[in-house]
């Protein structure tokens, strides 16, 4: 490595560590592409792969700009990432019972492998901002967007291929479709629930009967007690008279 500074060094460093990991997804993308029947998952794995070499190449290219030792990185890391993922190749061949297994356990390690590359260019981006290398920090900003949108793709897929292994492997009448104690926990809940109602609406009939008898009761004390109280005045009138007429 040629005479750069401490900031430098340490960007050739990551930039080398994410250069090889790209390399190695490159023999790991080959291989899953290769064992993917379905055509919508094969067409973005075939995608991504392109993105992964542009990746690569654009890393390299910055690692030569800062001045780093970008032949000896190079030839390094990529013989050992080139060598583990060929080494993992036959045993994803061989993974899983089935089609679609196969292809769901493919989907959850380039899931994994997404990841790691977030955060591998996260961290280099966040650490550029931070030396005020603008241009490190672009780059590995628009690459960590290609890894996220990737990610999200394979989250999807693996979704989808879990459903699949159930119905490839799994009897119809071990899943939730082939159980009725479901709808039967279902209905009793239902009938609860109309009972529940039912007796609810008893007890707001029978406390508005209550109301109703109640104010029925207080209309007629309350006319009973005008009923006195305009009597006892009309008898107040007529002793008047006969008190004027005694004098």
């Amino acid at each position: 490595m040629a005479d750069v500074n401490e900031r430098d060094a340490k960007l050739i460093q990551y930039l080398s560590e994410a250069h090889g990991k790209e390399r190695e997804l490159e023999t790991a993308l080959q291989a899953h592409i290769a064992m993917t029947t379905k055509d919508p998952y094969r067409k973005r794995l075939k995608e991504h792969l392109k993105e992964t070499k542009r990746h690569a190449r654009d890393v390299e290219r910055r690692i030569k700009k800062l001045g780093g030792a970008s032949q000896l990185t190079q030839v390094t890391q990529t013989a050992v990432g080139k060598a583990m993922a060929a080494a993992k190749g036959p045993l994803h061949m061989i993974r899983g019972s089935g089609e679609q297994e196969k292809m769901l356990k493919n989907a959850k390690t380039d899931y994994f492998n997404e990841h790691e590359e977030i955060a591998t260019y996260l961290a280099i981006e966040v650490f550029a901002e931070k030396v005020g290398d603008r241009e490190t920090a672009k780059l590995a900003k628009a690459i960590r967007r290609d890894e996220e949108r990737m990610a999200k793709f394979l989250e999807g897929q693996i979704k989808q291929l879990s459903k699949a292994v159930v119905s490839e492997q799994i009897p119809r009448a071990q899943t939730n479709g082939g159980r009725p104690s479901g709808r039967a926990k279902k209905s009793s809940g239902g009938t609860r629930k109309k009972s529940a109602s039912k007796s609810s609406g008893r007890s707001k009939a029978s406390s508005r009967s209550k109301s109703a008898s109640r104010s029925k009761s207080g209309g007629r004390s309350k006319s009973k007690s005008k009923g006195k109280s305009s009597g006892g005045s009309k008898a107040k009138r007529a002793r008047k008279p006969a008190r004027a007429g005694k004098r």
